[in-house]
């Protein structure tokens, strides 16, 4: 049976030094302050090119002064070194992934982070050169698929949902090993996220997260021939951080901006035909 595709209160942290008491006194503050106190802080995110960075830069740009923040955006191509780079203290914050991958990645490597509630969702469809509709799959097919095991499980319920295959139920996140039937016997290329555009003419059929396909060109409701529910849909993307972070205050503030109807505009403003769909 199908399943359905499924902040914070913290004080700025404050250290004082002094010297000999014949020499010059001086103290220094943590880096967590806001509009509050006067001053800026700076926020390193990691992010996805698109739709992730174009959101963090509208906020740079109209709403972040205010809020007593500035935003340094590093963009990513990839789904692994955001999460590293995080844990690394490379970054403050990252906004890429959605709820599913989060967990994920926690529960595989270990990290200490907290996020946020879900800002928007990107849904996941599917693409193809020379074929009109998913139904025309032919015999052996190949179908190009994302290789980690999160964002895999979603593109399997996609060909699932729309008759192509049936998974074993008794798996929560199933991967092409758990395909319990493939009538048309189709051949799975796994690759990384950022090749599936850049391989489209390479098979017959690929299944494309959002973000990616947007930033390859592709507009999902116009380009693809199969494409996934916004509906109860749990794929949302959200804001991360180091649970130790010294600039908690500062995360608080960019995650309720995050959620602000100025962003929820847009975003419906910038994808009117459904591309990116705010999730609150």
């Amino acid at each position: 049976m199908r399943r359905k595709i499924f902040a914070l209160t913290a004080a700025a942290a404050l250290a004082l030094s002094a010297c000999s008491s014949n020499e010059e006194e001086s103290e220094e503050t943590t880096s967590d302050s806001t509009a509050a106190s006067g001053e800026v802080v700076t926020l390193k995110v990691g992010a996805s090119p698109v739709p992730h960075a174009d959101i963090l830069n509208y906020i740079d740009e109209n709403l972040a002064e205010e809020a007593g923040i500035d935003i340094e955006v590093v963009e990513y191509s990839d789904y692994v070194l955001p999460n590293r780079n995080l844990d690394s203290g490379d970054l403050d914050a990252n906004f890429f992934q959605h709820v599913p991958y989060f967990e994920t990645e926690i529960a595989d490597n270990g990290y200490e982070f907290d996020r946020g509630e879900g800002v928007h969702i990107e849904p996941y469809a599917a693409y193809s050169e020379t074929l009109e509709s998913i139904d025309d799959l032919p015999d052996g097919a190949k179908v190009s698929i994302v290789n980690d095991p999160s964002n895999q499980a979603r593109a399997l319920w996609l060909l699932e949902d729309n008759g192509v295959l049936t998974l074993d139920d008794s798996v929560e996140n199933p991967t092409i090993f758990d395909i319990a039937d493939n009538p048309k016997n189709i051949e799975f290329v796994e690759l990384e996220a950022p090749n599936l555009v850049r391989t489209l003419d390479q098979v017959d059929l690929s299944i494309i997260n959002g973000n990616f396909a947007l930033d390859g060109g592709l507009v999902p409701s116009e380009d693809s021939i199969a494409i996934e529910s916004g509906e109860d849909n749990p794929y949302a993307n959200v804001l991360a951080w180091n649970t130790d972070t010294d600039k908690l205050e500062a995360i608080q503030a960019l995650d309720e901006l995050l959620h602000s109807q100025e962003v929820a505009d847009f975003i419906t403003e910038t994808y009117p035909n459904g591309e990116v769909v705010p999730a609150f």
